[in-house]
């Protein structure tokens, strides 16, 4: 049996040792079939958020699509959806119902926390008191609510996290342009690993050090000589002020509604955000899995036979 995550970005696949995480940007015609038959004679549970995706014309054009992709690898294949329930088919239910899966399989344990998980292109934050209540949720219930916060460790463009930076004093906006993303952000002050950086970069080029200096000072219409080091590590350093008081603001409203007592992270981020919030990283119990837990989750929810 394997969990699979199928997300407009990356596709996760889980079994019982490891998890994989392969870089799948549905808008590109990526080939989900193709990536998952190394994996066909396995039994398969899956949750989706892809059919959001650009290239579909709408949720239920992405649903259809997604699930005939898995459909052609994995027959029998069964799809979480938003109201707690396994599906066979296309339904409206089946639209981001990861989330949902995460909460209802670590309710068992966490039944008085506030989950974060914060992967490469989101933050779910989600209260896990009340899992009847989360029911039938959508994306943008979930935006308005505060437990959906479109910002990421990877993904995110720096236009969408800021508009202004401090250059010499100087009040600077940014360019709304795709110039650079969070992953840069992360890369350069150390919260991830150059084999992190699984997105793709904005101008196509390395994941590295230097290439996310780069990547940055365009931002401010500039060079990085034009700049230097200093200048653009200092840019880093305020955007990232700004995406982490965002989600522990986030987290922090979502606890105080709730009146959870504690707060459980996972996702890519988890290692950077559990400490910032005094929280427990899932990631040392789970270890990998904890940055594919839907994946995780819809399979041990399969597995163990567990519903809301």
């Amino acid at each position: 049996m394997i969990g699979i995550d199928v997300g407009g970005a990356n596709l996760k696949v889980v079994d019982d040792t490891r998890s994989t995480i392969h870089y799948c940007p549905l808008w590109t015609g990526a080939p989900i079939a193709d990536l998952l038959r190394p994996y066909a004679a396995e039994e398969a549970a899956i949750v989706m958020s892809g059919e959001l995706a650009d290239c579909f014309a709408s949720k239920h054009e992405g649903i259809r699509f997604i699930v005939d992709q898995v459909r052609s690898v994995f027959p029998a294949a069964r799809f979480f959806g938003t109201d707690g329930q396994f599906h066979t088919g296309p339904t409206p239910a089946l639209a981001a119902a990861n989330w949902l899966a995460s909460a209802t399989w670590l309710r068992r344990a966490y039944s008085d926390a506030v989950l974060l998980d914060i992967g490469s292109t989101t933050a779910d934050i989600v209260p896990l008191e009340d899992l009847e209540g989360l029911l039938g949720l959508t994306d943008l219930a979930r935006l308005q609510r505060g437990y959906l916060l479109y910002t990421g460790m990877l993904r995110t463009t720096v236009p969408a996290i800021v508009r202004t930076v401090d250059i010499d004093g100087w009040p600077t906006p940014v360019a709304s342009e795709h110039f650079a993303q969070s992953g840069d952000v992360h890369l350069l002050l150390g919260h991830i690993r150059a084999g992190d950086y699984t997105s793709e970069p904005p101008d196509r080029g390395p994941a590295t050090y230097e290439g996310a200096l780069r990547r940055l000072a365009r931002i401010v219409c500039a060079d990085l000589e034009e700049l230097g080091e200093k200048t653009v590590l200092s840019i880093a350093r305020q955007v990232w002020t700004v995406q982490c008081d965002e989600v522990v603001d986030a987290v922090g409203a979502a606890v105080r509604r709730s009146g959870c007592q504690r707060v459980v992270v996972a996702g890519i981020g988890a290692p950077i955000f559990a400490p910032i919030l005094g929280a427990e990283d899932l990631s040392a119990s789970l270890g990998p899995l904890a940055d594919a837990l839907p994946a995780h989750a819809v399979r041990q929810l399969t597995l163990e036979g567990m519903h809301p």
